[in-house]
Order: C-alpha cells, then structure tokens, then sequence
C-alpha cells in the first residue's frame, strides 16, 4: 500500500479564501488539518463516499439514459458509460467525451457524470465517460493510454452513436483534466479524432510540484500539494519530478502546444494547480491556440462540490457552459 507522511508547513502567504469557504475551512480543522499519512485505500474508500450519492441519483434520472458498454482498450477491456437524453431523437448529437477526476488513484467513470444531465438539457448532449486504469495499479502512461483507446473508439463510432463528428468536445476535471490534456496531446500527435474543444477544469497537470501555489497549499483540509505528490508518486514512482517523465504523464512537460484544440482552463486562486494552470494556458498561447483562462478568487480546489451555491461557483458553471456553447455552434 502506497503512503506518504505529511509535508511541511507552507512557506508562503496564502490568498484568502472567499467568506463562503471560510467557516468550512475552519470547521474542517485549519491549515493544519490533514491525515499524518495518505493512502491509496483510503483515499479511494472517502472518493466513493463522496461520489456515491450523486451516482445513484444520476441512474435514478429519468432525463437520461445510461447505458455501459465494454471496448478494446490496449492491455485489457475498457468499460464505457455513455449518457443520452431520453426525450431525444437524432443521429447528430453534440459529444462531451469526459474523463473523471480523483487523484489518479480513486473514484470511477461515474464521478461527475452526474453533470451530464446538465449537459443533456442545455446541448442535447450525448457524454461517454471511461473507466481507465488508476495508478498505482498502472502507471507511467497506461492511464492516459486507456483514455486514448477510448476516443479512438469513440471517434470509430460517432454515426453509431449519433454524435455529430463536428461537435466532439474532450472534457476533464483535475485529475481527470490532466488526462485529458495527455489524451489531446496523443489525439494531435497520432492523427487522432478531430476535437472541437477542450475544459480543462482544475486541471492537475505537473508532477513536479515547484509552483509558488503549490509551496502555498501543501497542507489543510482541502486538496493539497502533500496529497498531489503522494498521487504523482503513485503514478511514476521514482521517476517522479525527474527529467524522463513525458507530456503523456504530465502535459506540463510539453514544449510545444501548438494545434491544440480551443481550450478553456479554469482553476481558483486558493489551490495547489493554480500556477500550473496559468502556465499551461500561457504555453498554448505560445503555440498559437486559442485559449481562456479563468482564476476564480477564493475558492480551493473543488470548490465546485464544496460551495456549489457560492456565487463565484455558480458564475464558474455558468462560465464554462457558455464556453461549451460557443464552442457547439461555431461547428455547427
């Protein structure tokens, strides 16, 4: 079992936190309220914890439809959830291909999705979510891989399905985001489906953990750098932080991001990725793409599912809905 003792204080002034997540900060324990070890069977038993509700409530849905489908993947089967809105006929659906977070090591295909309704009523959206394989179990580029294989099969099958090939959108969310800027990467270098966008939401993109956000938040009760080093460390193991690691592992590695796909990145101000992101964003303008970047001030990571009411949560959601709007018509 993988475990890794907490880390130091932080060395740097943190920003605030906005006043709604401040009386959750406090009652959570502090800044100094954090496990003395992480580990992997633990972080996975709070992730389903977490989750689990809102799955069952997703399967309860009567708007969509869920339907798990068994693919190819490259060392063993993959399983597929693919969501459609029910009161729906046509075969030329937008798509959100959808990667699920939980810190390479945790939660399923399932985490998440439940925003896939939202995607159903506002686009008429059909989203395929994929189970790929968690570090430490696979590691190295096997998760990334998994997540490939699994667009590939998409894109494949995109009359099938009913998606319109014009309109495939890649989305992921911290973990998960960062697998889906690796699985854009292996889209763009390997002749890949065609993506029309990509959200990259909190994204956990850098192995390395240098940022000045990262020395900020490496303790407390929300997710921090101690925590995403115990999940990088999972995923590479020794290797990590070291020069041999690629852009298929962690996409801050890679030198060249042009031919990207528009891109939006959000991220708030009190997290560890905060830097990371800034950077990526400023790394694919670099490359010519099209990008925007919102840092959303006060919140810590997953904000989101901590404060969902919080205004600046609500004007995040409705921010990355438009983006994905946008991105739907200018294809259509």
């Amino acid at each position: 079992m993988r475990k890794v003792l907490a880390g130091p204080a932080d060395r740097l002034p943190r920003p605030p936190y906005d006043v709604e997540i401040e009386p959750i900060f406090k009652a959570l324990g502090g800044q100094g309220a954090m496990p003395e070890r992480y580990e992997v069977e633990k972080v996975r038993k709070d992730a389903a914890t977490r989750t689990q509700p809102l799955t069952n409530a997703l399967l309860a849905d009567k708007s969509v439809s869920v339907e798990d489908i068994a693919i190819p993947g490259p060392r063993r089967d993959l399983i597929v959830s693919v969501v459609r809105p029910a009161a729906t006929t046509g075969d030329h659906h937008p798509c959100i291909f959808y990667v699920h977070g939980g810190a390479l090591v945790a939660a399923d295909r399932f985490a998440g999705l439940d925003t896939s309704v939202v995607w159903a009523r506002e686009f008429n959206a059909i989203t395929i979510s994929v189970e790929y394989g968690r570090a430490p179990e696979n590691f190295g580029t096997q998760p990334a891989e998994d997540c490939y294989a699994a667009l590939l099969w998409a894109g494949k099958n995109l009359a099938n399905l009913g998606i319109d090939p014009e309109r495939l959108l890649l989305y992921g969310t911290s973990a998960g985001g960062g697998l889906a800027a690796a699985t854009t990467l292996m889209a763009r270098d390997k002749g890949g489906p065609k993506l029309c966008g990509l959200v990259l939401e909190c994204a956990m993109l850098d192995d390395r953990n240098e940022k000045v956000s990262s020395q900020q938040f490496s303790t407390g009760p929300f997710y921090n750098s101690t925590l995403n080093r115990f999940a990088w460390r999972c995923l590479l193991g020794e290797r990590v932080g070291g020069s041999s690691v690629t852009e298929y592992e962690a996409p801050a590695r890679a030198e060249d991001l042009s031919r990207m796909p528009p891109t939006f990145l959000d991220c708030a101000s009190a997290e560890p990725f905060r830097d990371e992101i800034v950077a990526f964003a400023s790394k694919l303008w670099e490359g010519g793409v099209q990008a925007e970047l919102h840092v959303w001030p006060g919140g810590p990571h997953g904000y989101d599912r901590i404060v969902p009411t919080a205004p600046f949560a609500m004007l995040a959601r409705q921010t990355r809905l438009a983006w994905i709007r946008r991105a739907f018509t200018q294809t259509s």
